[in-house]
């Protein structure tokens, strides 16, 4: 059955309204005094808090995991622990494990310290060994010890290959569920097998060939093996030339072509051509997201992904290094404006004006560099195009600056037009905006590459280091001209 995509919103507006509610039950039961019994106090705070709970569980009840974790991660610390204090004891252990997965990293940290060792175990031996990879990271040791101990000897290699990958590679992402067959069986047999499963697994659009030292040789399609004759075999019918990964290549790269082929799912294959998984399109999904989300964080400085209702100290923590570096660029453009005071004494008009060369040319330069960073995110930046590319944003940049230099120097004529030196100011005005704005594009150009050189992410700072150039370099090439012209 299709879920509502608004069925979270809903449900959080719900949580959130019984919460309130029974925050301000609590407050009336506080100040009503029941001195003549004791007992009848305890009574209805002891029913006023069941039917609470009640109404929160038939909320909660009947969520899928990713909403219950979108409910979670919506919540400040100590409602969140009141919801999830209902959920951990009465789901079942491989619903709590999806809404870990599902968590952010800094909430799940949060969820994981709320349960018991006992809880945790249970959780984990439910999981799946690449599910177990992901969330290993934030569980305990020794739960992590414990749960290994009981899986089987191929669960145990599959966990452990599935952690030695790194981290951003296809081989962390891949999933080992899969159907085999061998190439010399008909479809019948294959039918047969796959009615032996009592669900097949999560995205199977086709089954895996493979022989006899699990290299594989090609795959079966599951629209082939229903519509053609029972009796054929699998060898007349299955793809030899099919799209393969290795477990070492970057999931950016493989999103990218998930998203250009539209696959459902495509074989993992090691250096020696055996098949030891497969990624699915749910997990190129969560690449997507993740590095959206990472690329947002990134342009505006911040360090990592943090809990929403995190410590103000741990919030003020994690934006610290670009606030501190944006911090130094504004002293320096502080130092830039001082070394023209004489020129703003004498031309004062020119303290008004220069604020629109610097925010023009950052606005201009903001466009070209997220067109580049997009580019680099699809791998349309190559060796071949990337000189061609920055001449035509530099041309565009001249045109822009050519056309809104013209129309902010003539708003400050109009403005100062019975100053003397008016005309002056025009032409700094239009060759000020000029120049800055093809700055703007050189430097919105040359950030991402040079982050993507040095094998950074490319959005990491750029704004800030952005802003930073646009400002200072427009403030001194408006003095600058300003100075000459009315020398």
């Amino acid at each position: 059955m299709p879920r509502d995509p608004d069925v979270a919103q809903r449900a959080l507006a719900q949580v959130q309204r019984l919460l309130h509610r029974q925050h301000i039950v609590q407050q009336i039961t506080e100040r009503q005094h029941f001195a003549e019994d004791d007992a009848r106090h305890e009574l209805v705070s002891r029913l006023t808090h069941k039917q609470h709970e009640a109404e929160l569980r038939a909320v909660i009840d009947d969520l899928h995991p990713a909403d219950i974790a979108y409910v979670l991660e919506a919540l400040p610390p100590d409602d969140r622990a009141e919801v999830w204090g209902l959920v951990a004891p009465e789901a079942d252990a491989e619903t709590l494990g999806e809404v870990l997965l599902e968590a952010s990293e800094a909430v799940c940290e949060s969820l994981v310290e709320a349960l018991s060792h006992e809880r945790l175990v249970q959780i984990a031996a439910a999981l799946d060994a690449d599910q177990l990879a992901d969330l290993a990271p934030l569980l305990p040791q020794a739960v992590i010890d414990e749960v290994t101990q009981s899986l089987t000897t191929e669960e145990r290699e599959d966990f452990r290959a599935a952690l030695s990958f790194e981290e951003g590679s296809v081989g962390a992402r891949m999933v080992f569920e899969m159907v085999t067959i061998r190439d010399d069986v008909t479809l019948e047999t294959v039918l047969r097998y796959l009615r032996l499963f009592d669900e097949l697994p999560d995205h199977t659009d086709q089954v895996f060939v493979i022989d006899r030292d699990d290299h594989l040789k090609g795959a079966l399609s599951l629209n082939t093996l229903l519509v053609n004759d029972p009796d054929a075999t699998v060898a007349d019918l299955m793809q030899t030339e099919i799209f393969t990964l290795h477990a070492e290549d970057d999931a950016s790269d493989a999103a990218q072509a998930f998203e250009r082929y539209d696959f459902v799912s495509a074989p993992v294959i090691d250096r020696r051509g055996r098949l030891i998984g497969r990624l699915t399109v749910a997990e190129i999904v969560d690449v997507i997201r993740e590095e959206t989300e990472e690329q947002v964080l990134s342009a505006a400085g911040l360090r990592e992904e943090e809990d929403m209702f995190s410590s103000v100290w741990e919030s003020a923590k994690n934006r610290w290094l670009w606030l501190g570096i944006n911090m130094g660029t504004a002293f320096f453009a502080s130092r830039v404006i001082g070394a023209f005071e004489g020129t703003i004494e004498r031309i004062v008009a020119l303290a008004a004006l220069m604020p629109i060369v610097a925010g023009i040319a950052g606005n201009s330069g903001n466009q070209t560099m997220t067109l580049l960073i997009r580019s680099i995110a699809l791998g349309q930046i190559t060796p071949a195009n990337v000189r061609r590319l920055m001449l035509k944003e530099l041309a565009v940049a001249l045109a822009n600056g050519v056309v809104w230099g013209t129309v902010a120097a003539t708003f400050a004529v109009l403005l100062y037009f019975s100053a003397p030196y008016v005309l002056k100011l025009g032409t700094v005005m239009f060759m000020a905006m000029v120049l800055n704005m093809l700055v703007g594009a050189a430097v919105g150009m040359a950030v991402p590459m040079l982050l993507k050189k040095l094998g950074r992410d490319p959005a990491m700072g750029s704004s800030v280091l952005l802003t930073f150039t646009t400002d200072s370099g427009g403030f001194f090439i408006f003095l600058g001209l300003a100075t000459l012209f009315f020398s």
